[in-house]
């Protein structure tokens, strides 16, 4: 691969309104964009999804990716937080539902929801949510509690059924991401809306157990949070912050796949720093894969990225360990053209 190639495979881009349209297709072509996401809520069906995963595919060339082909991903939690819907999905309950059943039931129940994301040509689960949130704070964390995401309010039950979604997940072929490390249960504020800041999860905290559970159990991805947690390292967003990366998920969690972030073009990621910025920060800090809703945020994000490696030999062997992890990932799910 070509080292535009190589950064391109760093990116997962928005598919705006939920299709292939000029603008991705550019990203992809002239910046080598490698992997791609649903980024609303539809009803149009599986076949309509199919379509527009098959043209992404069709896509991957000697010239735009190496012949690599895409990592196709949505949001299928449950509950509010259900991207595709209609004709050939079902209708997924919450996860404080889901954390109610057997686990056994619900491994067979998510094997389900895998064969139909592969049906439709998705590849990859931006799911499980492994946040913790305390008993009686759902009111208050507007993230995670308020809409029901998780799957019970200590950490034993989130593992459990974390993990049981994986495995059901995984024998449908399916890439999973747990999500929002190091954990949104304890915030106030929505990160979607306000910098969200947590005071009290600790560098060994308890609530982590889920997210090493999840780990344990195979995971594919790691999300990390866009949120401050002030007691491992205030100066940073967790996206941010080499402490939680690296330290944290590399380094004591043991976490050797690949490391995505949240949305960098999120409104509170994005108020005070340009958007190339937030790449490098990300890249730098350990992540792996930026996730961007936008292309013209994520055409940004990759011109910062290139001018970097171009003048860093530093950044460049961090890029492309990021990329090679990346690659290893897609080796798994049948991806690479070798």
């Amino acid at each position: 691969m070509t080292e535009d190639q190589r950064i391109g495979q760093l990116f997962l881009l928005g598919l705006a309104v939920n299709q292939l349209g000029p603008p991705e297709v550019n990203e992809i072509q002239v910046d080598h964009v490698g992997s791609v996401w649903f980024v609303d809520r539809t009803s149009a069906g599986a076949g309509a999804i199919r379509g527009v995963a098959n043209a992404v595919q069709a896509q991957a060339s000697g010239s735009a990716t190496a012949n690599v082909r895409f990592f196709v991903a949505a949001n299928q939690e449950g509950g509010v937080i259900e991207a595709l819907n209609g004709p050939g999905f079902s209708v997924i309950p919450s996860a404080v539902v889901q954390g109610g059943w057997a686990t056994s039931t619900l491994q067979s129940r998510a094997a389900g929801w895998g064969q139909e994301l592969s049906a439709a040509g998705v590849n990859m689960n931006f799911a499980p949510v492994m946040d913790v949130v305390p008993p009686g704070f759902d009111a208050q964390n507007q993230p995670i509690g308020a809409l029901q995401r998780e799957y019970g309010h200590d950490p034993a039950t989130v593992g459990s059924h974390g993990t049981a979604f994986i495995q059901g997940m995984h024998q449908a072929g399916e890439a999973v991401t747990l999500k929002h490390f190091p954990g949104l249960g304890r915030v106030t504020g929505n990160t979607d809306y306000t910098v969200a800041t947590d005071g009290v999860t600790t560098s060994n905290d308890p609530y982590l157990q889920s997210f090493k559970q999840g780990i344990d159990a195979g995971a594919d991805f790691v999300m990390v949070a866009i949120a401050t947690f002030t007691r491992i390292d205030a100066s940073h967003l967790a996206a941010f912050s080499p402490i939680m990366i690296g330290q944290m998920l590399r380094g004591s969690l043991g976490f050797q796949g690949v490391i995505v972030s949240d949305d960098l073009g999120a409104t509170a990621a994005a108020a005070s720093i340009p958007a190339g910025d937030r790449a490098l920060s990300f890249l730098s800090a350990g992540g792996d894969l930026v996730v961007s809703k936008t292309a013209a945020a994520t055409h940004a994000m990759v011109l910062a990225v290139r001018s970097r490696a171009a003048a860093d030999p530093a950044f460049l062997v961090r890029v492309n360990d990021a990329a090679l992890r990346i690659l290893r990932e897609k080796q798994g799910f049948g991806l690479l053209p070798c």
